[in-house]
């Protein structure tokens, strides 16, 4: 019988030693270090020897706005890579890392699913190479300094009603979100309140993921503002001396993991900050590697495309000198019929009129993905009881606006029920249509910035400010960071900052409550509405039916 489930699949994977992995991609045993049989990253020195080499075809791969119908992006990111592949590309995939805050709690694993899976699936979803550890403990021995520098005499003149660095971990815990600290008498130094975010929202991980290599990340670990002075004036993590030991910290972590796909297909995992409160895209220094080592690079960008593909483009792009050669925006039926107005529950019914209404979302994404200038094919990620009155419905829609929509089976097929979509890619590429253009130019002012992204993607009447939110742009605007990209924090689920108004809403309000300056990444985040930079657990956590089986086999993350 036919395995079917995504855990029994990744346990029945026949992987290769991860040495022939790496010499797909033309590396030698001296250009990786393993960890253990199959996995492995990719040596700084091997980074450096890959400069100057012709760079590949990146290719982009989005969504529509999650549901809990589920829409298969990094399934399709993976099966897509396959496909490549499997036509004769040389094609490699890059993703981020899984955090453990969604893998206990809501989400479960995060490594594709079905028959288009990246493995170990265990390891990625669990500790790795260690990566989120070195950037949580970088990021808190930053943290320990700012305390211990005030309690041994404070010769930085910092502000204690001032400090803007707050510390991180990796789990969805709300408990953290206000805390005080310093509590016990001096000896524990002083009282003071802050709080937690998840690891994910750091600046620092972050940094990691736009670093070009050791000095570059030092430089930005150095630039990060944590707090003002007496006369106002910015303190960094440099004034502090902390930025070397973080450095070292961080050393290990900026290498690129390389692990396979189940058709044993190079993959590269690294970095992993969310697309609904950070900029949501892997490493710059992967995407590169991957560039000069590949005809194409697949490569995800977290959530819907109002979030992480508008990242992806005016951040991550921007700042590491990128141009994507063509967009994949991910739907299902599933998910059409949940913006169409039907209850999970009820999926499972042909509805081709909730397809039809739900495409609306769709058609929002489209539309901005063109803005940018970039061509755009949607794959179909199917399921089984999907119908073909509704499949239809939805290929008559996107064939109205001009776009390709391509049915894929990579989750019952692996790379072989997607090679159509693969063939529509490179030929979209070949024609040579794309023509990047970020949304703004630098010289924008801050806040029309977000103005532009809240009108233009989320298609908001406008942003609202909160009070303190004008003045504080200004000022850093005035201290020189008017160039930065915008990073908008707001719920993944609906274009506006209602989790519950699906389709594409339009004329609402954007209220942006707070502002933060990431002056060592490179960006400031606008956090909108109530989304959380830390995260809290549901009723019932993905962590209640994760454990070990009788075999000492994991279970539960899928």
């Amino acid at each position: 019988m036919q395995m079917t489930t995504d855990l029994h699949i990744a346990r029945a994977a026949v992987k290769r030693p991860i040495a022939q992995i790496a010499a797909k991609l033309g590396l030698n045993d001296h250009q990786i270090l393993p960890y253990g049989h199959d996995k492995a990253k990719i040596t700084h020195d091997a980074i450096h020897a890959l400069e100057g080499r012709p760079q590949g075809k990146l290719i982009l791969v989005t969504a529509i706005n999650p549901t809990p119908a589920g829409e298969g992006k990094t399934t399709t990111t993976v099966g897509l890579g396959d496909a490549l592949n499997r036509i004769g590309k040389r094609a490699t995939i890059c993703i981020r890392e899984a955090s453990l805050g969604p893998n206990f709690g809501m989400k479960g694993g995060a490594a594709g699913g079905g028959y288009a899976q990246i493995v170990p699936m265990e390891d990625m979803n669990l500790h790795f190479t260690g990566d989120f550890h070195a950037i949580t403990s970088a990021h808190n021995l930053l943290a320990a300094m700012i305390d211990n520098h005030v309690y041994w005499g404070n010769a930085r003149r910092i502000d204690t009603r001032r400090i803007t660095w707050r510390r991180v971990v990796d789990m969805n815990d709300r408990a953290l979100r206000d805390t005080v600290v310093g509590l016990g008498g001096p000896m524990n130094g002083y009282s003071r309140q802050t709080g937690f975010d998840i690891t994910v929202a750091s600046e620092v991980m972050a940094i990691l993921c736009l670093a070009r290599d050791l000095e570059d990340l030092q430089d930005r670990l150095g630039r990060i503002v944590v707090a003002y002075d007496d006369d106002r004036k910015p303190v960094t993590a440099a004034d502090l001396k902390a930025d070397g030991a973080m450095t070292v910290l961080l050393k290990d972590a900026l290498q690129p993991n390389l692990v396979q796909t189940l058709e044993n297909n190079p993959a590269l995992v690294h970095g992993g900050p969310f697309a609904n409160i950070a900029h949501g895209c892997n490493s710059v220094i992967a995407t590169k590697a991957a560039l000069r080592m590949s005809d194409y690079v697949v490569t995800e960008a977290g959530f819907g495309a109002d979030l992480g593909a508008e990242k992806f483009m005016n951040i991550k792009c921007r700042l590491a000198g990128l141009s994507p050669s063509a967009v994949v925006l991910v739907a299902t039926v599933r998910a059409l019929k949940m913006n169409g107005g039907v209850a999970k529950a009820d999926l499972g019914s042909e509805d081709v009129g909730a397809v039809t209404r739900g495409c609306a979302n769709l058609g929002r994404h489209i539309d901005n993905l063109r803005s940018f200038g970039v061509p755009v094919v949607v794959a179909l990620n199917h399921f089984a009881g999907d119908s073909q009155a509704e499949i239809a419905a939805m290929q008559d829609y996107c064939a109205a606006r001009g776009v390709n929509a391509i049915v894929a089976r990579h989750w019952a097929e692996g790379g072989a029920g997607a090679e159509d979509l693969a063939n529509a890619v490179v030929e979209m590429i070949d024609q040579g249509a794309s023509g990047f253009t970020p949304l703004y130019p630098d010289d924008m002012p801050l806040w029309d910035k977000v103005q532009t992204i809240c009108t233009r993607i989320h298609h908001a009447d406008h942003a609202e400010a909160a009070p303190g939110v004008l003045e504080q742009l200004q000022a850093w605007q005035d201290a020189g960071h008017g160039h930065m990209p915008i990073c908008i924090a707001k719920t993944q689920y609906s274009f506006s900052t209602d989790p519950e108004l699906r389709g594409a809403p339009e004329g609402h309000i954007i209220p942006v409550r707070e502002v933060r300056l990431n002056a060592g990444a490179g960006f400031i985040v606008a956090i909108c509405g109530q989304v959380m930079t830390m995260p809290g657990l549901p009723r019932h956590p993905a962590a209640e039916v994760i454990g070990l089986d009788p075999e000492g086999q994991v279970e539960g993350l899928f």
